[in-house]
C-alpha cells in the first residue's frame, strides 16, 4: 500500500529532522506513540509526537506538516486545536514517563512545502515555528466566572 500522503509525510519528517539538527537542535526521539486515555467505549486512545528534540535546554515537541503545495493554505493550518490537544496529552505522558516533569518545554511546528517536480525553479520551503502554541489556550475555562463584565 503506497499512499502518496504517507510518503510525503515520511519525506517531510526526514527533512525536518535534518533541518532541526542543522539549526542546533539535538534529536532524541521520532514518531513516539503513547497512550493518552480511553474513549467513550473504553478503548485505549494513542497520540503521536513526530519529533522530540532539545533546543539547548528546552525540550521541544515538534509536529511536522508537509504539503506538496501551499496554494490553498500553509501546512501549519492543519495543526488545529484537536491536534494540539492530542500532542499536549502525549507530551505530558512522555515527560511523566521519563521523569521530566520539571524541565522547560515548548511546542514547535516545522512547516514544509515540497517543490513540485514539474517546476524546475521551485525550491524547498521549510520553516520552524517555535512556540506555535502553549497549553494556556487549551485549559478548560471556569464558566461560572462572568467574562463579559
Amino acid at each position: 500500500m503506497n499512499d502518496p500522503r504517507t510518503s510525503i509525510g515520511q519525506r517531510g519528517e526526514e527533512l525536518a529532522a535534518a533541518y532541526l539538527e542543522q539549526q542546533g537542535y539535538r534529536l532524541v526521539a521520532a514518531n513516539v506513540t503513547l497512550p493518552v486515555g480511553r474513549n467513550r467505549r473504553g478503548a485505549i486512545v494513542n497520540a503521536e509526537i513526530d519529533l522530540v528534540a532539545y533546543d539547548q535546554s528546552t525540550l521541544c515537541f515538534v509536529e511536522v506538516k508537509t504539503r506538496s503545495s501551499d496554494w490553498f493554505a500553509p501546512p501549519q493550518a492543519n495543526v488545529d486545536l484537536r491536534k494540539q490537544r492530542q500532542i499536549v496529552r502525549a507530551a505530558r505522558a512522555y515527560r511523566h514517563m521519563l521523569g521530566l516533569d520539571q524541565v522547560q518545554y515548548r511546542y514547535d511546528v516545522v512547516s514544509i512545502v515540497l517543490p513540485s517536480e514539474s517546476a524546475a525553479e521551485a525550491r524547498l520551503q521549510i520553516e520552524i515555528l517555535r512556540s506555535f502554541w502553549n497549553e494556556d489556550k487549551l485549559r478548560k475555562r471556569n464558566w461560572t466566572e462572568r467574562y463579559w463584565d
